[in-house]
């Protein structure tokens, strides 16, 4: 079986490994890849959102099935243009990858059906937004409407901070017209956690939950990241919440979803807070979490083609999805100065031995070596029987990789651990 993979970071190259376990897989292309992926699967130089490039290469290869992982050509309807040349994919068409492609849509939907979210108010002309922002309780979150590589959520602790996101990206257009309008919200307390979800539309199968860490610096300072490690499962998600969130958030979405004529088929992220009145939605996502992806694929025990392909033929509640009870802690390398300027080009080493457990998001290959190429350079996994194993044994792993620029944050875990 030959499969199409659009994407070419971390969270790609984690579906990429685990897609390559399945013995009926033969070629594997990835739309763009990347240097590190190029090891594990054929990579071809057309970009992601090139939509009419990508279905004029699965058109001239025999490509039996297509994984569309990231979010812009998703909302830019990738799998429908699939589908309507008899090319089977994963991942929702762009009526249902809107619950990410706009902020607006997804809080009016949860506001329309009764599904646990922040209060807030949508703005589409910043003098309103500013005049609101005079009396609202602080903090806030402003959010850009639209896409903005997991960058457009600002937290405002005083009303200039407010004031100078709002003028930042509705006037200064710093996310384009993602910013054309934004959702102002109250600021929720309590621990975060990441759940993907396999869904077709009817049957919604949880992942085992996650906990990113998306501040660039230890102690979570800094700015914000596109996150800078992960840990599965994550201790605040209980039996008990679990059990909450499949009631009044999983089910009820994907049954919104369905009653506004957009059945969701794919993957779905529920970005969550486990606040002091119960779980409450963050966010959505409409595909794999980076790099939440690259923790929760490694304890899934069943095939990953198998489930994938029970989503698309909408045949879910038949198909076992089962999880090993282990632990999974991920640490990413960046370039030090991520995520704004650094350095690129420097020849990245990795002993043998810990390349079954990196997963390369920012590099390319020049004159046949591996070299960075992007602020979040690689992921490196490590999967026990115990948190504290699995997070021991990431950073060692961590520390037989050598780059120019090399940055890490040392306490990816920690909270973690903590809770426990």
């Amino acid at each position: 079986m030959n499969i199409l993979v659009i994407g070419g970071g971390g969270r790609e190259h984690a579906i990429i490994k685990k897609l390559r376990e399945n013995p009926e897989v033969e070629t594997i292309w990835a739309l763009p890849g990347n240097g590190g992926i190029a090891a594990d699967a054929v990579c071809e130089p057309v970009k992601a959102t090139d939509i009419e490039g990508i279905v004029a290469f699965a058109k001239s290869h025999p490509v039996d099935y297509a994984v569309v992982a990231p979010d812009d050509p998703l909302v830019l309807g990738c799998v429908d243009a699939l589908e309507a040349e008899g090319i089977p994919c994963f991942g929702p068409r762009a009526r249902a990858a809107i619950i990410e492609g706009s902020k607006v849509f997804s809080k009016n939907l949860m506001k329309k059906y009764g599904i646990p979210t922040a209060a807030y108010e949508v703005f589409d002309d910043p003098a309103a937004a500013l005049r609101y922002l005079e009396t609202a309780p602080l903090p806030a979150v402003i959010k850009a409407d639209g896409l903005a590589l997991g960058k457009g959520v600002l937290i405002a602790m005083t009303r200039e901070e407010a004031f100078a996101a709002v003028r930042e990206i509705m006037e200064e257009k710093k996310f384009g017209a993602s910013g054309n309008q934004i959702v102002i919200e109250e600021f929720l307390e309590g621990p975060e956690v990441s759940v993907l979800s396999f869904t077709d539309g009817e049957t919604v199968v949880p992942m085992v939950s996650s906990m990113d860490h998306k501040r660039a610096g230890d102690g979570d300072t800094g700015l914000n990241t596109g996150g800078m490690g992960t840990v599965a499962p994550n201790p605040y998600y209980t039996e008990a919440v679990a059990a909450e969130c499949m009631e009044r958030i999983f089910l009820p979405t994907i049954r919104a979803m369905k009653a506004e004529d957009r059945e969701f088929r794919g993957c779905l992220y529920f970005g969550l807070m486990i606040t002091k009145d119960g779980p409450k939605v963050i966010e959505y996502n409409c595909r794999f979490g980076d790099p939440e992806t690259q923790v929760v694929l490694p304890l899934l025990e069943s095939d990953l083609l198998t489930v994938m392909r029970a989503v698309t033929a909408g045949t879910l509640s038949a198909c076992p999805v089962t999880f090993r009870n282990g632990h999974a802690c991920c640490v990413v390398l960046a370039s030090e100065g991520y995520p704004l300027s650094y350095g690129k080009g420097y020849e990245i080493t990795i002993p043998p031995q810990t390349l079954p457990h990196v997963y390369v998001a920012g590099a390319a290959l020049k004159d046949g070596k591996l070299v960075t190429s992007g602020g979040r350079v690689l992921g490196v996994t490590a999967v026990a029987d115990t948190l504290e194993e699995a997070v021991r044994e990431a950073y060692a792993l961590s520390d037989t990789i050598a780059f120019k620029n090399k940055y890490m944050r040392h306490d990816i875990g920690r909270r973690a651990l903590a809770a426990k």
